[in-house]
């Protein structure tokens, strides 16, 4: 049970945390815009209240209804909201039990039937998919994955389609959709200590000096630049240096301004905010579990190329690339494997050594001499030799 309970809080935190983080911010907005609208409503009946008694007011029929269906006007506007955000509230509280029915499943998979442990983890390879297509910019494909496997309450979609409409935006140098997700997660952006607004504004000051509007850029960052952080002064001054520069410039700080490169930093800077924001992996579990499973198997043998084993993962031309920076497996017992018949060599089947040196499974090479009238074939360098002159190794 212990086993398992790591394995969830290791892989599975952003599945509950996602869910719970949106509900977090959907509630605060909610309650935000029902004070908002509760204000401006006692603001109204105070008014009408203050006006019907006062004895010197003179207030009409007209005058009466006119302010009455105001109020009644932003009473409906307040529930219309309400109802809004309630209804969206559920939507997430819905999701975050989905989520955790689905985990539970899992903790007490000792419980279930085999075939039961099997369409479990079948689900959750789908939702690895899905979140991984959708972090490699696949969007189509992870929605209908999504959509066949029917575990659209298990994944993220949402939080990845928003996240592709602002990429999608600043790939185009449309700086507009980014500001308006800065505002409306600025209290955590600022708890992130994140620089993406600061970045975005200085990038929209520098597109008004390249088309030549540099008044224009000035009063931008009279409006935007001027309030930022002190820690990010230096950065405000180098910016304000390149009203004295044309965008083909050659000096060099100021050349790597006015690069367009700047607008896939803004992409990156947006892609890591947005995973920090909502708690999210900066690699998708489907990696990080490979990664995982391709370490616990990797040896040096995986990269010499005779030495390597067909029934292998990590020796696998594919996997053997992606796992090349990982750690070495730390194995405390070793275990000797027949290149020959991939079989375990031991007492039972003990290693004999050719005289060219090279090492294989007595079973192996008695059988390949029994098909072959007492000679035995070297697979690696294709000598031939009698039965007779492999010897027993003895390891000690």
């Amino acid at each position: 049970f212990f086993g398992i309970m790591a394995d969830v809080k290791a892989l599975e935190h952003a599945t509950l945390k996602v869910p719970y983080e949106l509900l977090n911010k959907k509630f605060r907005s909610t309650q935000k815009t029902i004070d908002r609208e509760t204000s401006s409503i006692v603001a109204v009946t105070n008014d009408f209240s203050a006006r019907i008694s006062d004895s010197g007011s003179k207030m009409t029929v007209g005058e009466a209804n006119t302010m009455l269906d105001n109020v009644v006007q932003r009473l409906q506007s307040l529930k219309r909201k309400a109802d809004d955000g309630l209804e969206q509230e559920l939507q997430l509280v819905d999701t975050c039990k989905s989520r955790l029915e689905h985990l539970g499943d899992y903790v007490k998979e000792g419980r279930l039937t085999v075939s039961s442990v099997q369409s479990w983890k079948r689900k959750r390879m789908d939702r690895m998919l899905v979140d991984h297509c959708l972090r490699s910019g696949f969007y189509d494909t992870a929605v209908q994955l999504a959509k066949d496997a029917d575990i659209e309450q298990l994944v993220d979609i949402e939080v990845f389609m928003v996240s592709r409409r602002v990429e999608d935006s600043l790939a185009s140098k449309d700086t507009i959709p980014c500001l308006s997700w800065c505002y409306e997660n600025k209290s955590k952006l600022r708890k992130l200590k994140s620089t993406l607004e600061f970045n975005v504004r200085v990038q929209d000051f520098i597109e008004l000096i390249k088309v030549g509007k540099r008044m224009d850029a000035v009063r931008y960052a009279r409006k935007h630049l001027s309030s930022a952080d002190s820690s990010l002064l230096g950065e405000v001054q180098s910016a304000m240096c390149l009203l004295a520069f044309s965008p083909d410039t050659e000096c060099p700080p100021y050349k790597k301004l006015f690069d367009p490169v700047r607008w896939d930093d803004l992409v990156r800077q947006f892609r890591q905010d947005n995973f920090a924001l909502h708690q999210l992996n900066g690699q998708s579990l489907l990696s990080v579990t490979l990664q995982a499973g391709l370490s616990a198997l990797k040896t040096s043998q995986c990269y010499q190329e005779e030495q390597q084993n067909i029934d292998c993962p990590v020796c696998v031309k594919p996997l053997n690339h992606l796992a090349r920076p990982l750690p070495f497996a730390p194995f405390t017992q070793s275990r000797l494997i027949c290149h020959a018949s991939n079989t375990r060599m031991n007492e039972h089947n003990p290693p004999m050594v050719l005289p060219n040196g090279y090492v294989y499974g007595r079973d192996a090479l008695f059988a390949m001499a029994a098909s072959s009238n007492g000679v035995i074939t070297c697979p690696r360098t294709k000598e031939r030799f009698q039965r007779k002159d492999a010897e027993k190794v003895y390891i000690m």
